[in-house]
């Protein structure tokens, strides 16, 4: 009798196959847990390590950019100061280990340090290098920092170099958190999944298939939703969708964990982005933000035949406000002229673009409305609107400022057809309005180009003009009207350029003093001066009377140099001059806006015995009102008074009025420009003490100025 299998040994034979099939996979997969882990922690492991990473250099390249692009005026002026409030703002970021400002031939600026206790040195490593060759900022990391590089440029002209370096201990201990955590929840899971396996053996074929959908729903699919997740934040989507679960066990601790670092990753690629795009003193949007919006209007304007209008802002004698009243009170300044512009922005033009460049630049985005509207005219309204707005007194610590502004106008596609040049014509014609007198604005033209670049020219060729032995000084006799008698002389800057030939002082003068050179160049000219006044009082000794003196102009800019007294004093002391023979000359406008300190430098001045006289008196639209309040031996009547005191009753009655008013003062006065002998006599009937002028003595240098006065041949008047 032939046997056959019945349905319970097929059954039994079936459980038996399916328990030792059964059996036989979950010791493989028992074997294969713990490699499975392993793979799953190095996966989530490199993909951490690859995001954050990633997002940490694309925060370093930007950050770089924009550090970079402030940089470009401090370093452009080798103002050592500006670097490092520049990189000092950066290096108080979480996780920057240092922060370098380097030359183009990778030497050290600038390290973030008070001291800068690196200058000069040497950064010899090819990544430094690279970086000045690169159109984009570098990134290298290893175990320890990443490091960014990015050149500083201006125009395509290499100024230097900008390196950041981020600290990664912070991240790597994060990232070996993060990587604990999941390793201890894969490993209750497994250890979870081993009970399920006993219980799977005792449960045969149908526990195995129930088993089966249980791993699948809790486990698999959990994870391979995480791993999407993953993958879409890794390729940028911060805000892509993480899977949410109630679950209470070690998967949905998991599932939660990952919602929250990437609402963590989403938080702070907003942060980043803001501070990225948005300038931190004024919350206006930045340089970046306007550039990428400016771009993204030039690509719309071309298909659609717009018009654009670009207006470059900047506030007048800024600087002056830090360098007295302090940065604080700057940014005060800087807050209130904001909103102003933001208020006229508004009211004026509606849609315009408006962002804080840096510093107290502004720069307004203008767009022709419909209905067929002069852009141009629209234009230089806002810019006159902006201008009266900005020329009230701003009110800072209980002080009133007044500052004004000055704008420059380009237009798309009149000027430029380029981002780029749109924004340099823009810098043009605000550095013309600046020339212009300040407080105004002009339009872009062609000619401004030249006139720049011959400017440009000029500063350049001014450097180092002194050393070369360009520049030289001529003296102007003065003489005393009374007694008629030569009593002292001007010094005078000249400059015999090699291929221009004699260049107006009007033009280097006003060059010096916008660049800073005014700074290096007046020290020079008063120590020069008061060398050869010690060498005329000693090869003309005066018989009777004082010995003659000298006068030297002081500049604007070096008035409000804190240290100007002290510079005097020491100068006095190297050349041996007596302090009363010393006469230092200023402008009314050097005067206005700022007496209270300008009256204690010259009050300290003239308690060493200097004499201090007002220059062009008359031009400066003050009056003699300031005479009362800013101490002052004298004033000098400007010759656009004289040339016309023969001819012209109201200038005669002027320069009398003058003369009258400054002696019952009890100052001096000096008459400039007297080129006539009836100039001189009526003059001398209203009573003017001094006069010089080409009819007395045209500038001449020392040695003549010495054979003038020599002894035993008196000079005529």
């Amino acid at each position: 009798m032939k046997l056959r299998p019945g349905l319970q040994a097929q059954l039994v034979a079936v459980i038996l196959a399916a328990t030792l099939i059964t059996l036989t996979v979950i010791v493989l997969i028992v074997q294969r847990q713990g490699a499975m882990r392993q793979e799953m922690l190095d996966h989530s492991r490199q993909s951490m390590h690859a995001l954050v990473h990633k997002r940490l250099a694309q925060q370093g390249r930007a950050t770089a950019e924009r550090v970079a692009e402030s940089l470009v005026n401090p370093l452009y002026y080798f103002d050592l100061e500006g670097i490092g409030r520049v990189i000092a703002t950066l290096q108080r970021q979480p996780d920057v280990a240092y922060v370098i400002v380097y030359s183009p031939e990778g030497d050290i600026l600038h390290d973030g340090s008070h001291d800068i206790l690196t200058y000069g040195q040497t950064m010899d490593d090819r990544f430094a290098r690279r970086a000045m060759a690169a159109t984009a900022p570098l990134v290298q990391s290893d175990e320890r920092t990443l490091d960014v590089a990015a050149p500083i440029r201006l125009g395509d002209q290499p100024l230097g170099g900008l390196r950041i370096g981020y600290s990664l201990e912070n991240v790597g201990a994060d990232e070996s958190a993060a990587n604990a955590g999941l390793a201890r929840a894969l490993e209750a899971i497994g250890a979870r999944h081993r009970q399920w396996i006993a219980l799977l053996l005792a449960g045969l074929v149908l526990l195995g298939v129930a088993l089966s959908l249980l791993v699948q729903r809790a486990l698999v699919r959990p994870i391979r939703q995480l791993a999407d997740a993953a993958r879409q934040i890794e390729a940028g989507n911060f805000a892509a969708e993480v899977p949410h679960s109630r679950r209470q066990d070690e998967v949905g601790d998991l599932m939660r964990a990952f919602g929250r670092m990437g609402e963590s990753v989403l938080r702070h690629d907003r942060d980043v982005r803001r501070m990225a795009y948005t300038d931190a003193l004024t919350g206006l949007s930045n340089r970046l933000a306007f550039r990428e919006v400016l771009d993204q209007r030039l690509i719309e304007s071309r298909g659609a035949a717009q018009r654009l209008a670009l207006l470059f802002a900047d506030i007048d004698d800024f600087k002056r406000i830090n360098d007295t009243l302090g940065h604080d009170a700057g940014d005060e300044v800087l807050v209130q002229f904001s909103e102003r512009i933001r208020g006229v922005v508004e009211r004026e033009s509606g849609g315009a673009t408006l962002s804080r460049f840096g510093g107290d630049e502004f720069v307004i985005l203008l767009e022709a409305r419909d209905g067929g509207e002069d852009l141009r005219e629209s234009a230089g309204l806002l810019a006159g609107r902006l201008v009266d707005e900005l020329s009230r007194p701003i009110a800072v610590r209980d002080r009133q400022v007044f500052l004004g502004i000055s704008v420059g106008i380009t237009l798309f596609p009149d000027d430029a057809n380029g981002a780029t040049m749109l924004m340099k014509n823009g810098d043009i014609a605000m550095y013309q309005a600046k020339v212009a007198g300040k407080n105004c604005y002009r339009f872009y033209s062609r000619a401004m180009d030249q006139a720049v670049e011959r400017r440009v020219r000029i500063e350049q060729d001014l450097r180092g003009a002194w050393e070369r032995g360009e520049l030289s000084l001529l003296y102007q006799p003065v003489y005393d009207i009374g007694a008629h008698r030569l009593v002292g002389a001007e010094a005078l800057l000249r400059w015999q350029h090699p291929r221009q030939g004699m260049v107006a002082p009007s033009v280097f003068i006003d060059v010096a003093e916008q660049s800073g050179l005014i700074e290096t160049l007046g020290p020079q000219v008063l120590r020069a001066a008061c060398a050869d006044a010690v060498r005329w009082s000693r090869a003309c000794p005066t018989a009777a009377g004082a010995p003659p003196f000298l006068s030297v102009n002081v500049s604007p800019r070096q008035l409000r140099n804190a240290d100007l007294a002290g510079q005097v004093e020491e100068i006095l002391g190297e050349t041996g001059l007596a302090p009363t023979q010393l006469h230092l000359e200023l402008t009314e406008t050097a005067v206005i806006g700022d007496e209270l300190r300008v009256s204690s430098l010259l009050a300290r001045l003239r308690e060493r015995g200097i004499k201090i006289w007002l220059d062009d008196f008359g031009t400066g639209f003050s009056g003699l009102s300031h005479l009362r309040r800013v101490p002052i031996d004298g004033v000098k009547i400007d010759r656009s008074f004289i040339a016309d005191i023969l001819r012209d009753p109201d200038d005669l009655a002027l320069a009398s009025a003058i003369v009258a008013m400054a002696h019952s003062l009890g100052m001096t006065v000096v008459a400039e420009g007297v080129e006539q002998a009836g100039q001189f006599e009526l003059l001398r009937e209203r009573g003017c003490d001094y006069a010089q002028g080409y009819w007395l003595g045209r500038p001449m240098k020392l040695e003549e100025l010495i054979a003038l006065t020599a002894p035993g041949d008196p000079p005529a008047v």
